[in-house]
This record gives C-alpha cells, sequence and structure tokens, in this order.
C-alpha cells in the first residue's frame, strides 16, 4: 500500500514531466493483468455479492429490508455491472481527451510517454470491466440516449483543465465505490480482484490528471475557470446519475419505479458518497474549481 499512498499524496511543486517520469516508473513495476489473474471460468460463490452491501444504492432503505439475501446479492451484482458499465463509457471518452491533447505533443518527454501508458491501462481495464460484467451477470448497461449524446459534445468540446478535471473526477468516482469494496470478504473474490487492479492503476491516472489540471489552471482568466468549474460539475452530476441504469434494477426483479424512488431518498448511500468524495473536493477547491455555482451541482448528487 506504500505506493498507493505516495501516489495519491499532493506535491503541487512537482512539474508534469518529474511526475509523469515517477509514474512510468511506477508503471512499469506494478501493472497487473486481469485476464491472467483471474480465472474467469471458475464458478460463482451463490452467497457473495457484487458489491459490499453497505454501497448497494438501496441499503438501508424500506425496500432493502424487504428483500431477502438472495435478492440483495442478486441486485448488488447488477448494480455493480451497470457501475463498471458505465466505467467502460467514461473511460472510453477520457482516452479520447488524452489522444487528442497528446496528438502533436513531445514525444520524447516523459508527459505524452505517461499518456500513452494511461491510455494502454485504459483499454485493459475497460476489457477486464467487460469480461467481469459478462461473468457476473451476462449484459450491458449503457447510459440513456441524450447522455451519450452529451458524451460524444464533451469529447468534441473539452480542452486542458476541463478535458483532465473531467478525467480526475471521473476517475474519482469509480475510485469511491471500488475503494469501499475491495478488502470485503462477502463480495465475489474476482470482483475483488477487479477492484485492486483499477484502484492501484487509476492512482497513477488521478495523480497525473491533477498535475494537468494545476498546469492548466495557471494564469487562467477567472471567466474561464469559473465555466471549468462549472462544466467539471454538470459532468459529474451526470456521471453519478447514471452510474446504476434504471434496466439494472429491472433485472434484479426489483420494481423500477421504486427502486429509484427509494434511492433518490437513501440518506446512507448519500452520506457514503459525500464522506468518500472529501479528499476531490479539497483538491477542487484547492486548484479553484469549486465556485458557486459548481458547489450546487455537487450537492445535488450528494458529493458534498
Amino acid at each position: 500500500m506504500t505506493d498507493l499512498t505516495e501516489l495519491s499524496t499532493s506535491r503541487a511543486d512537482q512539474g508534469i514531466d518529474e511526475v509523469s517520469a515517477r509514474l512510468v516508473a511506477s508503471s512499469t513495476r506494478l501493472s497487473r493483468n486481469a485476464m491472467t489473474e483471474i480465472d474467469w471460468a471458475a464458478p460463482m460463490d451463490p452467497s457473495h455479492y457484487g458489491c459490499s452491501p453497505e454501497w448497494s444504492t438501496l441499503y438501508g432503505t424500506d425496500y432493502w429490508n424487504e428483500l431477502t439475501e438472495q435478492q440483495r446479492v442478486t441486485l448488488t451484482r447488477h448494480e455493480f455491472a451497470s457501475i463498471m458499465n458505465i466505467g467502460i463509457w467514461f473511460e472510453m471518452l477520457l482516452q479520447e481527451l488524452v489522444l487528442r491533447d497528446q496528438y502533436l505533443g513531445d514525444y520524447h518527454r516523459p508527459e505524452f510517454q505517461f499518456a500513452l501508458t494511461e491510455i494502454a491501462d485504459e483499454c485493459r481495464h475497460s476489457i477486464m470491466f467487460a469480461k467481469a460484467s459478462e461473468k457476473m451477470v451476462g449484459t450491458t448497461y449503457r447510459p440513456s440516449p441524450a447522455i451519450g449524446r452529451v458524451g460524444r459534445i464533451f469529447q468534441h468540446t473539452a480542452r486542458g483543465a476541463v478535458s483532465y478535471a473531467g478525467i480526475l473526477v471521473a476517475e474519482e468516482i469509480l475510485d469511491v465505490f471500488q475503494r469501499g469494496c475491495m478488502r470485503d470478504d462477502r463480495v465475489l473474490p474476482f470482483i475483488r480482484t477487479v477492484n485492486e487492479i483499477h484502484v492501484l492503476e487509476e492512482s497513477r491516472h488521478m495523480k497525473y490528471a491533477r498535475e494537468q489540471v494545476r498546469e492548466s489552471m495557471r494564469d487562467m482568466r477567472p471567466t474561464t475557470r469559473r465555466f471549468c468549474a462549472l462544466y467539471t460539475s454538470v459532468g459529474a452530476m451526470e456521471i453519478v446519475r447514471n452510474l446504476v441504469r434504471p434496466q439494472a434494477y429491472a433485472d434484479a426483479g426489483l420494481d423500477v419505479g421504486r427502486a429509484i424512488d427509494e434511492r433518490r431518498g437513501n440518506r446512507h448511500f448519500h452520506a457514503m458518497v459525500r464522506s468518500n468524495c472529501t479528499h476531490l473536493m479539497e483538491f477542487l477547491d484547492e486548484v479553484g474549481l469549486l465556485t458557486p455555482a459548481a458547489r450546487k451541482n455537487y450537492r445535488r448528487v450528494h458529493m458534498i
């Protein structure tokens, strides 16, 4: 865990090349391969959850209390499959943003080399999530068509600090769920391994994104900073709202309307998200991206 702690430590005095060189070296030492590390053909214990029950969007609600133990297990499997699938969606968006940013970069610099390392990592993560979803529930959960179109707009309009702030926020949101479940013996062993791999490798990506945001924010005009803060918060809001798709509740055998209503009022789930987003909010505040307008959006999805 020492490497994870070191990677997540904020050091504003480091330049992007120094950080990138360290991250490339870390990637060489610590990267893992889920395709060989996980036995994808091994049977699943029917008693194991897809995520820690406390991280279910319905945990603590009246609906949760009415479910049988097997229904709870099934629900968490579909919920976490949805989270992984939405993770694939926004990781594909982020890969395009990084590629475009580095298209005519300085190829000899560590910054460029780690950018390609990150893209390679994200490709492997998406395959890993796809395999895990296939094994656990055998279906795909996509964002709504409207959000899919918004994602395409973001792909083509995000630049500089907006790109990397969006990358950071998206990765932090997924990291919150995975850290909460990766050491829980009640969770399927192969899902715990998926979480461990992703948390380890995303810690590098988040460090890189933080340094890119810091560099992009230097000497930024106040109006541009406010726009960047608002744009990033809107993206975060839509990611959180779309993590568990309504179809996941239907596939778990639940009443979709009731499940969504109870999720909206679930104070336990809101508190879990809020308490685990503290460090992200502190960083956004530090770099000037937690404006009053942005705060309102983060509050809407209980990130603050």
